[in-house]
């Protein structure tokens, strides 16, 4: 064997388990920040192969935790300025990380088990960094080495595992909006061969914008080493937090340009807001309609409208309070000096509950579909009385949900030679078995009308009109007084298994190649428990549980190219499927769903300089969401004959872009950061639809950012000081949505300048950071239809001390 022969150290390090004795080192990963070989190591947990970057045909980053620690973040949605092509979903509902890769969704996970689903506003935590030493993300397809996953790859966080050597930390911080947080990290050898780690933080912030967040956290490990060949990992976490929901941000006015000749809001007068002449719509006077021409602005009906820092959040919305219970236990296994097998098995529970409001649109002017201001798309009137500025069509929904999850992996690594060729060979195996129950209650305001087939009515809403969203009134009493209707009543099971088998091959130090072929079966079941008659008398009654299932080949074919050390070209193409909906409806018959299928094409270039101090990556892709379902516009169910199909499967939602990623340590005074991403990302499902290959809600076209350090010697101090600046930009995000009369719809770009000042010594450390430096007004998401405002300019200290 030669280079590429696996030691126990490296292969515990790949498998990010971290099996070490008490000499042996720390985990290693490329990191921006540590000295000579650590800028380039190796691609880890992301291809579980010991391949270096340099040789890895796939698109691969990796935040270490000094670079997470000078930033001062403690949670996804902040760390991913550092990652090329991670960007906020466009839909996002103000619950979870809701990260999406590529413009498709991600898969999250904790040492490469699952850690919760990207499911918008349910089962989808803000995971925390408190006990995570590094992140890396796979970019594209990776159903062959992780089983049922997402489009647009898997964001891994690797824990702090137990050391044999004492550490023992304590760190508190302070900042705006009455923040404050303290955590204690603990790890030591209880005997020559166990060790623990106990980390906890308990944090607590009333948030910009009256977002309160507050959370109770706790991890705990034990490493149990037999020998030089065996040990095994027992660990934890309870995690309790309550975050405040903001569904809707700051919306955008739905104003038509179109339906007045294409004019602008700033341009029309309220001659050119005429009355429907069919009388079809809400009539208007001339006054009132003058009365709509004034309380436009030019942003109307394409940004969202701006209330400082107010926003419309009823004191009804209850935080999304959750609780996260993680058991998990894993054994590494060096059979002979070539052989190696892990194993995992996780189980994890996810209770969440919340009150959230998911509609209040304002309604300013719209033909729509041939009859202007249709109730309740209008503007609101009473007693003859206009509010250009009210709220309609509200709904408030509360959610009760439960997940629970059992998970198994299974890697054997066999590496051998033939003649000077090292090889690499991985079978795998997994299981995944989620259990999710979903009980959701909602209220409306009056424009939400149930009639029966007499045209009877037999439910209104009952709560109150905003008459001003600018300064909202809200109805008085709890959730429970406004009569709610039990919306949905559910439990789904989606099971998945899958084998897998990866080759991997080094050819004389220049090629790399690796191959890997996988079979997995995904199968859904879905139990209907029963809801409100009044809200759809079809489903009233509970029905039996219903399965489906289905299976196919997934793959990932790459090679790699190195003309020389400090450069390398590679071609990576990969297939993967997971569940089209793992919350959707099953029937058990012929119209389910197929699962959906990813496809991602990668071509890259890596370089790499000072001393192999820096490297960067080039990677232009093509990746897709592919065969999802969109309903056929000649379908009729009670005329259409059994050849006439309901819907077809050949949609699809696709990004094309470039990636720009480097890491460099130049030396001991300058470290740096820069990535950056030119992506489209399309909404391709629906031929039929006027949507069809429109940008995706979001999705900005570019995104980029820079963080760099300089450290010195300064004043008398005996430890260098560290001052860090950073700059990110954000492309403007489209909010587009014809349903809703604002196809132009779209959330500004921005520029937000960040810095930090540290010093640390052995024993204790102190760091400032300053975000939002110029104190820049700008939105950090795109809502569904309208914007996240960002923080404002804000400060937290941070003070720690080792035992």
């Amino acid at each position: 064997m030669t280079t590429h022969k696996l030691s126990l150290i490296t292969l515990a390090c790949l498998t990010s388990f971290n099996a070490l004795s008490a000499q042996e080192s720390e985990l290693e990963h490329i990191t921006v920040y540590q000295k000579q070989n650590h800028v380039v190591l190796n691609s880890g947990l992301a291809t579980k192969s010991d391949m270096s970057l340099m040789e890895t045909p796939a698109p691969i980053v990796v935040v270490d935790q000094e670079l997470i620690n000078s930033q001062g973040v403690d949670n996804l949605q902040d760390l991913a300025r550092n990652i090329s092509g991670v960007t906020q979903a466009g839909n996002n509902y103000g619950i979870g990380d809701n990260l999406v890769i590529r413009g498709l969704g991600a898969n999250y996970t904790y040492d490469g088990m699952y850690g919760g689903a990207g499911l918008g506003n349910t089962f989808n935590p803000t995971r925390s960094l408190t006990n995570v030493e590094a992140v890396e993300v796979l970019k594209g397809p990776a159903t062959g080495l992780y089983g049922m996953g997402s489009a647009g790859g898997v964001i891994n966080l690797i824990e702090k595992k137990p050391q044999f050597e004492a550490k023992h930390s304590v760190q508190a911080e302070v900042g705006q909006w009455n923040t404050y947080s303290l955590a204690v990290d603990s790890t030591d050898a209880i005997t020559d061969n166990l060790a623990y780690r106990v980390n906890a933080k308990t944090a607590r912030s009333d948030g910009y914008r009256d977002l309160k967040d507050d959370r109770d956290e706790i991890y705990s490990s034990l490493k149990y080493v037999f020998d030089d060949k065996q040990d095994i990992m027992l660990s934890a976490a309870y995690i309790k937090d309550a975050i405040a929901v903001d569904s809707i941000g700051h919306p955008i006015r739905i104003f038509n340009a179109e339906s007045v000749g294409g004019k602008t809001a700033s341009q029309v007068t309220g001659d050119d807001l005429v009355n429907d002449q069919s009388l079809a719509g809400l009539q208007l006077t001339q006054a009132q309609r003058q009365q709509l021409a004034d309380s436009l602005a030019i942003s109307d009906g394409l940004t969202p409208y701006t209330f400082g820092h107010n926003g419309i959040i009823s004191p009804m919305a209850k935080d999304n309070k959750g609780e996260e219970l993680r058991f998990k236990l894993t054994h590494n296994y060096y059979l002979t000096h070539d052989l190696f097998l892990n194993q995992q098995l996780q189980y994890r529970n996810y209770e969440s509950s919340f009150a959230r409001q998911t509609g209040a649109y304002n309604y300013v002017y719209w033909n729509r579909r041939g009859v202007i201001n249709a109730d309740p798309r209008a503007p609101l009137v009473i007693d003859d009385v206009l509010y250009p500025f009210a709220a309609r069509r509200q709904e408030y929904r509360q959610v009760e949900a439960n997940e629970k999850s059992w998970q198994y992996f299974a890697d054997l690594r066999y590496d051998f030679s033939l003649g000077d060729i090292d090889n690499e060979l991985l079978v795998n195996a997994n299981y995944e078995d989620r259990d999710v129950r979903f009980t959701q209650y909602s209220i409306w305001d009056k424009d939400y009308i149930l009639k029966d087939k007499n045209g009877d009515t037999t439910y209104q809403g009952s709560l109150p009109y905003i008459f001003d969203i600018r300064t909202p009134n809200w109805g008085e009493g709890q959730f429970s007084d406004y009569d709610p209707l039990k919306t949905s009543n559910y439990n789904k099971k989606v099971q998945a298994w899958g084998v897998g088998l990866q080759h991997v091959a080094y050819i004389h130090d220049t090629f790399t190649t690796r191959v890997g072929f996988a079979y997995n079966e995904i199968t859904q079941k879905y139990e209907h428990f029963g809801v409100d008659a009044r809200y759809r008398a079809s489903a009233a009654a509970a029905t039996p549980e219903a399965s489906t299932s289905d299976n196919g080949l997934t793959y990932n074919l790459g090679a790699t190219y190195k003309p020389s050390d400090d450069i390398s070209l590679f071609i990576n193409h990969s297939k993967g499927r997971t569940a089209y909906s793992v919350l959707g409806s099953v029937k058990g018959n012929e119209a389910d769903r197929e699962d959906a299928q990813s496809l991602s094409t990668d071509l890259g270039i890596r370089m790499k300089g000072f001393d192999d101090q820096l490297l960067a990556s080039l990677v232009v892709f093509d990746t897709a969401r592919t065969n999802l379902e969109y309903a056929n516009p000649d379908y009729d169910e009670a005329t259409s004959p059994a050849s006439v199909p309901q819907s077809y499967f050949d949609g699809e939602e696709q990004t094309r872009g470039v990636e720009l990623d480097l890491n460099a340590y130049l030396n001991e005074q300058w470290k740096v950061n820069i990535n950056g991403v030119y992506q489209d990302a399309r909404d391709k499902k629906n031929p039929n639809s006027s949507s069809f290959d429109t940008r995706q809600k979001g999705v900005p076209y570019v995104t980029a950012s820079t963080w760099v350090t300089y450290s010195a010697q300064w004043f008398e101090l005996t430890e260098p000081l560290k001052i860090s600046a950073g700059v990110k930009y954000v492309d403007d995000r489209s909010t587009n949505s014809s349903s809703f009369g604002i196809p132009d719809g779209y959330v500004a770009s921005y520029t937000v300048y960040d810095a930090a000042l540290s010093y640390n010594t052995e024993q204790w450390g102190i760091q400032l950071n300053l975000n939002n430096l110029f104190n820049k007004v700008y939105y950090s998401k795109a809502m569904f239809l309208g914007g996240m405002p960002g923080e404002e300019r804000n400060a937290k200290l941070t003070l720690s001390y080792k035992l």
